[in-house]
């Protein structure tokens, strides 16, 4: 399993930058690292350092000793994922009907260069031919979006799941499920849960192992990238709060070409303390082709864990802990409609998966205190 990581800040602000040089840092450690570009046009290929162009395929090239880039082609990689589609359709219909749609016919809709860059990260990463595979997104609310869909996903499947278990019609349906899907599938169907069958269990079992690799600071962490301008560090500290509603770890600030005390060796102005408690590393400008300075500057990556984590739930105290740096009560909504807390902060909602513990408990009270909003049940 590799170490995933990005870098988030406003646009303009340094962050593919940062990400080329995390990348040659930590292959100059002896890391197989993979960099991966959802920029596609021929300025990426030339801040990479290849004059010529990356090759327009779908297999990473080689860079330097131990790091290998690549470019993700949304059109390329939406003709592999149908190929695989129609290989899963072929497993489980008796009478496939994808198969008459061909790859090479589809158009891109919104949306699906992030879906299908998120799926092109986890196949990099079962692969096990990495041990750091570095994103260099959009930085923004839509990079965010992207590594929280395994826990919006599972979430939908989940409640859905218990609606239509508990509605009428789910009730009225089930006993005729089995014979009608017996007829039609190439597999057994093992009970009337239409959610419980070999196709959504495989589903299910790679949501849960998105939501844990985002969960697990040790498998994917984001680093925050800004300058000394006070529009950069609010889009940081904005991007921040936000990255804790997908569950995502936020390791530490890379402050580019940031003035910097002579005594104290510490940002000057706000930035010392407008991100506490996280590590700051301050990251000089490139000059020509040398990444030394900036390589030589840029914190331990492994170390994302010691940053702290989105959330904690108490079950002895019955306390939910989440930590939302950059919000004030006034920015964020806390509801309960179905069984599930539900925090709405910035322009992210989370629905807060309860221990059984707690499940169908009903919230009592809620406080902010030290960048955590502390909700007790």
């Amino acid at each position: 399993m590799a170490l995933v990581l990005t870098f988030l800040g406003k646009g303009g602000i340094g962050r593919t930058t940062m990400a080329i040089a995390a990348a040659r840092q930590l292959a100059a450690q002896g890391k197989r690292v993979l960099l991966l570009g959802q920029d596609s046009s021929p300025a990426w290929s030339l801040q990479v350092g290849i004059s010529q162009g990356l090759e327009p395929r779908l297999e990473p090239q080689a860079l330097a000793p131990n790091l290998q880039v690549m470019q993700l082609q949304t059109a390329a990689l939406l003709e592999k994922v149908w190929e695989e589609l129609k290989k899963q359709e072929a497993q489980y219909l008796r009478t496939p009907f994808f198969k008459a749609v061909y790859g090479q016919e589809l158009g891109l809709l919104p949306g699906m260069d992030h879906s299908l860059a998120l799926n092109a990260i986890r196949e990099y990463d079962a692969s096990s031919q990495y041990d750091v595979i570095i994103y260099d997104g959009d930085g923004n609310q839509s990079t965010l979006r992207m590594l929280g869909a395994p826990e919006i996903f599972s979430w939908y499947m989940r409640r859905f799941r218990q609606v239509f278990a508990e509605s009428d019609l789910g009730k009225t349906l089930s006993p005729f499920l089995q014979p009608i899907a017996a007829s039609v599938l190439n597999v057994s169907w093992t009970g009337g849960d239409v959610f419980n069958q070999p196709a959504a269990n495989q589903a299910t079992n790679l949501l849960d192992q998105g939501r844990a690799a985002i969960a697990n600071p040790s498998r994917v962490a984001a680093y925050l990238v800004t300058s000394a301008k006070p529009e950069a560090i609010a889009t940081a500290k904005y991007l921040w709060g936000s990255a804790q509603q997908v569950g995502l770890t936020v390791g530490g600030v890379l402050v580019n070409s940031v003035a910097v005390n002579s005594v104290a060796g510490e940002p000057s102005g706000a930035i010392g303390t407008e991100f506490e408690p996280l590590k700051i590393s301050l990251v000089p400008g490139k000059i020509a082709e040398d990444w030394q300075p900036l390589m030589q500057s840029l914190p331990d990556f492994s170390q994302a864990s010691q940053a702290p984590q989105p959330i904690r739930i108490d079950v002895a105290e019955r306390k939910v802990y989440l930590f939302l740096p950059g919000f004030d009560k006034k920015q964020v909504k806390l509801t309960q409609y179905g069984p599930e807390v539900t925090v709405e902060a910035g322009d992210q909602r989370r629905n807060i998966f309860l221990p059984p513990e707690l499940r169908g408990r009903q919230v009592t009270g809620a406080k902010f205190h030290e960048g955590y909003l502390i909700v007790s049940l």
